[in-house]
């Protein structure tokens, strides 16, 4: 069954993102978030004990979007070509790893997205990048929250997946997603390619939206003059297999697939990595380690005895 319309369809491959409507009930966010607060150590209602502006949480759970959200599910295969080219060994999972914006940059004058707004990027620290990288196959943007104009929405780029996608082509040895001082390869050069960018949208919405990005669309963390928590999580989708651009039939290109042979002006486009794949052990996956003790400590002792 065909969840987008060929005019979703249209907007991905012009705009690299199309947002769905009510994916999922606002009794389920709720549910899914009741712990929040005991996990920050924040109390919900006392601004004065939101410590940092912002967080990126770890996970802890994991729910399956095919059943929670399958109208989201069913979207996502229709973009990248079909349910057999969503990996198995890491399936398309959501998980309870919020990102929470409370009051960022609050005080500070409103600044609408431009081309000189600070931290584009594209997701994927996790990974060595290259124009067919199999590991974030789709950016999802899912609203645990209601997020407002000025409400810390997530701002995207949507005439970047073109710039993202040429100099990736350009640069078969692969990029990464930061410096490394153990790895040579080069940096894929956010700020410029947002510099080439001329379009953007704010990624506002109701709880229960979601957000479907090409995963070369850049986007950024956005002001929170509002000062009311926004919640959302960016789950990857994994490909089974590296995109390819080059396929016998060319009706059987996806989406995704599609957008990067209109960045580059081709209908066919046969691509070979030089240089070897290579998983990359972030800094935030540090960090999440030490931060879901932590969690993990509040909540036992928040949580009633037994």
């Amino acid at each position: 069954m065909a969840v987008l319309s060929p005019e979703d369809i249209e907007q991905f491959l012009d705009q690299g993102y199309v947002r769905l409507r009510g994916c999922f009930t606002r009794a389920a966010a709720e549910e899914h978030t009741r712990l929040i607060w005991d996990r920050l150590g924040y109390v919900a209602d006392d601004p004065s004990t939101w410590e940092l502006p912002s967080v990126h949480m770890p996970p802890h759970q994991r729910i399956d979007v095919r059943t929670f959200a399958p109208k989201a599910w069913l979207a996502a295969c229709e973009l990248v070509g079909g349910a057999e080219r969503v990996s198995t060994e890491k399936p398309y999972t959501w998980t309870d790893g919020f990102i929470v914006n409370l009051w960022q940059d609050a005080d500070r004058p409103w600044r609408p997205p431009s081309n000189e707004s600070p931290g584009w990027h594209v997701d994927g620290n996790f990974f060595r990048h290259f124009l067919d990288s199999p590991e974030q196959g789709l950016l999802t943007i899912a609203l645990w929250s209601d997020v407002d104009h000025q409400g810390g929405a997530t701002y995207i780029a949507t005439d970047s997946a073109g710039p993202v996608a040429r100099f990736l082509a350009a640069h078969p040895g692969g990029l990464l997603p930061g410096p490394d001082p153990d790895d040579d390869t080069p940096v894929i050069p956010y700020a410029d390619l947002g510099r080439q960018c001329t379009d953007f949208v704010e990624a506002t919405g109701e709880v229960g939206d979601v957000y479907l990005v090409h995963p070369f669309v850049l986007h950024a963390k956005s002001q929170n003059v509002l000062r009311r928590p926004r919640l959302i999580t960016n789950p990857p989708l994994t490909l089974a297999e590296p995109m390819r651009f080059d396929r016998p039939d060319p009706a059987d290109h996806s989406p995704v697939e599609r957008v990067v042979l209109r960045a580059l002006g081709v209908d066919s486009y046969a691509f070979t990595p030089t240089r070897p794949r290579a998983h990359i052990v972030s800094e935030m996956s540090k960090n999440h380690e030490r931060m879901r003790a932590e969690e993990r400590r509040r909540l036992a002792r928040t949580s009633p005895p037994a």
